[in-house]
C-alpha cells in the first residue's frame, strides 16, 4: 500500500526526525600542498579558488562500507539504540565497494542490524537527502507493531576515483562518512519537508564514464582514464547558482515557512568560493550558514551528514531549531529539506574527532 493510500485509509502518519547523528572521517590528512604538487597548482590557489585547507583520506584497507559503518555506530550510539532496532539502513554513496551486492548490506552485517532491509540511493552528491526522505516515507507509514527507526548514511571516497593531475577536480574531494538514525519525534516536530528534482538534461556536467553497462572495464578505458571522475566546473556552477535558489525558495514556501524564521542552512561542501558568492541570493537573513569544507572538503554524500553531526558536537544546533539542507549533485539532481531539529544538544554526543579549540564552524554567519 501507497504513503498517500495509507493515510486515506486512516492509518497513523507519524513524524519522523532525526533522533541521533554520526560522522567517520580517516585519520590521514592530506594538505593542499601535497595535492597541489601533482595538479600543478598553489596551496594559495587551491584555498582562494575553493576555500579548503586540507582533507581526509581512507587507509588502503579501507572501504566505503567501513566509514559508513563507523559513521553508522557513533549515531545510534547518539540515539540510544541498538542496530537489532532498525527497519533499514540505507547508504547514500556513487563510490560503493563494488557494483554488487549493495554497499549498505556490508553496513548492515557489519552493525549487526540483522531484521532490517538494507539497499543503496545513488543520486551523487544529493544522495543523503534523496535517501532522508526515502526512509522518512516508509517509517512514516509503517503498520503498528513495526520497528520504526531506520539509519541513513552518506559515505563516499572520491580518492580512489581521482585524477591527481587534474586541477579542476583533485584539490576538491575528499573521503567521509555520515550518518543519521530517523525515528518518532512529537507531532509536527521532524522532517517538515523535502523536495527533490532532476535535471537529466544536464548529465554530462558530473560523470565517471567507464565501468558501466556502456562502457565497461576494459584495457583501453583504463589507458584512456575512463574511470576517473570527471566535471565540468564552470558549468556546475552556473546550474547551481540558477536553480538552489529557486529551490530553496519553492522548499520554504510549500512548507510555508518565511525565510526569517529558518536558524541554519545546511549545504552540500562543494566549493567554498561558490557557496560564499550564493549566499546573499539565498534570502536566509536569520541563518547561519554552516561550512566544514576548510578541513574535510568534498565528501560526496558524506557532506551534509557529516557537517550534522560536527553541528551537534559543539553544540552550534538546538531543539527547535529550523534547519534548511541543499544538495546538489551529477544527474544533475538537487534534494531540499527543512528539518525542526529534535535532538537536546545538553545530551552527550560520544563522536570523538576531535575540533581545534576556537576553530568557527560557520566562518560565513548572518
Amino acid at each position: 500500500m501507497s504513503y498517500s493510500a495509507f493515510a486515506a485509509r486512516g492509518g497513523i502518519v507519524q513524524s519522523i526526525g532525526i533522533t541521533g547523528v554520526g560522522s567517520y572521517l580517516p585519520e590521514a590528512i592530506v594538505s593542499n600542498a601535497e595535492i597541489g604538487h601533482g595538479a600543478g597548482v598553489t596551496d594559495e590557489w587551491i584555498v582562494r579558488k575553493t576555500g579548503i585547507r586540507e582533507r581526509r583520506r581512507a587507509a588502503p584497507d579501507q572501504a566505503t562500507s567501513d566509514l559508513a559503518a563507523a559513521a553508522a555506530e557513533r549515531a545510534l550510539r547518539r540515539a540510544g539504540l541498538t542496530a537489532d532496532q532498525l527497519a533499514y539502513v540505507v547508504v547514500a554513496t556513487s563510490t560503493p565497494d563494488h557494483p554488487q551486492p549493495a554497499t549498505a548490506a556490508l553496513v548492515q552485517d557489519r552493525i549487526g542490524a540483522r531484521g532490517a532491509a538494507a539497499f543503496d540511493v545513488n543520486a551523487v552528491c544529493s544522495g543523503f537527502v534523496y535517501a532522508l526522505k526515502t526512509v522518512e516515507k516508509l517509517l512514516a507509514a509503517a503498520a503498528p507493531g513495526e520497528p520504526r527507526h531506520g539509519l541513513v548514511i552518506g559515505a563516499d571516497l572520491y580518492s580512489r576515483i581521482l585524477d591527481y593531475a587534474d586541477r579542476r577536480t583533485a584539490a576538491l574531494f575528499g573521503d567521509g562518512a555520515g550518518a543519521v538514525v530517523l525515528g518518532p519525534v512529537p507531532a509536527g516536530r521532524g522532517l517538515r519537508h523535502v523536495s527533490l528534482v532532476s535535471h537529466g538534461d544536464a548529465h554530462g556536467l558530473i560523470r565517471v564514464e567507464a565501468g558501466g553497462s556502456r562502457l565497461p572495464a576494459s584495457p583501453l578505458t583504463v589507458a584512456e582514464g575512463g574511470h576517473y571522475f570527471r566535471m565540468d566546473g564552470r558549468g556546475v556552477r552556473a546550474f547551481v547558482t540558477r536553480t538552489l535558489p529557486r529551490e530553496v525558495e519553492r522548499l520554504l514556501r510549500e512548507a510555508a515557512v518565511p525565510p526569517d524564521a529558518v536558524r541554519h542552512f545546511v549545504p552540500h561542501q562543494a566549493n567554498g568560493a561558490m557557496l560564499a558568492d550564493l549566499w546573499p541570493d539565498l534570502g536566509l537573513r536569520g541563518a547561519d550558514l554552516h561550512l566544514t569544507l576548510e578541513r574535510y572538503a568534498n565528501t560526496g554524500a558524506a557532506s551534509v551528514p557529516v557537517t550534522l553531526a560536527e553541528m551537534d558536537r559543539r553544540g552550534a544546533v538546538a531543539a527547535g531549531d529550523l534547519v534548511v539542507l541543499a544538495a546538489f549533485g551529477g544527474g544533475m539532481s538537487l534534494g531540499t529539506a527543512l528539518l525542526d531539529w529534535t535532538l537536546d544538544p545538553a545530551a552527550p554526543a560520544p563522536d570523538p574527532d576531535p575540533v581545534p579549540a576556537g576553530e568557527l564552524l560557520s566562518p560565513l554567519s548572518r
